[in-house]
């Protein structure tokens, strides 16, 4: 058996103290504030970009009517070289 030092009923006490404590009640104390947010000006620039960018659609369709018009009336020539400078520079972009 082991024996523990001390007067008991001090310890005891101690721990008895801490039942005593007076319930609050629950809605004492609590007001009813309400939940904000403030954004950065960054957070508004990128909303109001976002929102512009939605606007916009996402085919041209001028440029596509002009492409087509230049390709039915067979003055529409991309070169080999052109097309292939576009495909590396997109693949080494996507890379990076």
């Amino acid at each position: 058996m082991m024996r523990i030092p001390g007067d008991f009923s001090k310890i005891i006490g101690v721990y008895n103290k801490n039942k005593n404590v007076a319930k609050i009640n629950k809605n004492q104390g609590i007001e009813g504030k309400k939940d904000t947010i403030t954004l950065s000006n960054q957070a508004k620039d990128y909303q109001v970009a976002l929102k512009a960018l939605r606007q916009v659609p996402d085919i041209r369709e001028e440029k596509v009517r002009e492409l087509a018009q230049r390709y039915a009336d067979g003055t529409y020539n991309v070169s080999g070289k052109d097309v292939a400078e576009k495909l590396v520079n997109r693949f080494f972009d996507k890379k990076a």
